[in-house]
This record gives structure tokens, sequence and C-alpha cells, in this order.
């Protein structure tokens, strides 16, 4: 999958209503970025932190998509935990996740969210089931 085509096959969900947008993949490492903006700020027009945790188990969601067959398996969040360490008010928070573990049945991920000048905004690790489609 390509980035354009993760972007549009998140389109309708809610990655897409948050304004979530891929900017990186490979095999190791997602990146997409969000808008902050009344759609994911709390409302004291702070960035909300569970718009960072949607953030960050998107991009963890998605590196796992991209190391399974999808015909054959699905990816579910198993357990997403965050620590916030500052905020943003505006611009856009970038979200990094880097693969440390790949199992048959669970992948680990490691998300950093950061702001425009690269200030560390939120902290995740997203752990994901690798569940095999029943077919028949």
């Amino acid at each position: 999958m390509t980035i354009y085509e993760i972007n549009e096959f998140c389109k309708n969900s809610l990655v897409g209503h948050l304004d979530i947008e891929f900017t990186k993949v490979s095999p190791t490492i997602v990146v997409a970025k969000m808008p902050v903006h009344s759609s994911t700020q709390q409302p004291m027009g702070f960035l909300h932190g569970g718009a960072s945790l949607a953030l960050a188990e998107t991009v963890g969601s998605a590196g796992s998509l991209f190391q399974i067959d999808p015909e054959k398996y699905n990816v579910f969040g198993m357990q997403v935990t965050g620590n916030h360490i500052s905020t943003a008010r505006d611009g856009y928070v970038f979200a990094t996740a880097t693969l440390l573990h790949k199992g048959r049945t669970t992948h680990v991920w490691d998300v950093e969210i950061r702001d425009e000048e690269n200030k560390l905004i939120s902290v995740a690790r997203v752990t994901n089931a690798i569940v095999e489609k029943i077919t028949g």
C-alpha cells in the first residue's frame, strides 16, 4: 500500500475525521501528521490527549498493517499507553511510530508525537494483536 492508498483507505474513518495524514511509510517506521484545531482540541483550546492517543494508535496500527497480508490477517489494537509531556494549541503534531517487536501474533510500536518545533508532546506504546481471518 502506498501513502496515497493508505490515506484514501482511512479517509472515511476516525482517521479522516481527525484529518490525520500519513507522510512516510517504511518497514519499521510510520509517520503521520495531525492538525491541532477544533476537532482535535479540548474545550480550553489545547490538543486533546485522546486525539494524541488516537494518532498514536493510528500510526502503530498502520505500521502493523504494512507488516502483514491483509487478505489473511486483521490488526487490532490491544493496548495503548501514553504519557502527555507537553501540549500544543495550533499548527500540526507529527507522530513517528518505530517497530520494537514483530512477533507472529503481536507487534509493539513506540510512538513519539512532536510539534512543528520538534518539542516532545506525547509518547506512547502501541501493542497490536495480529489475528488470522476466519474463512468459510
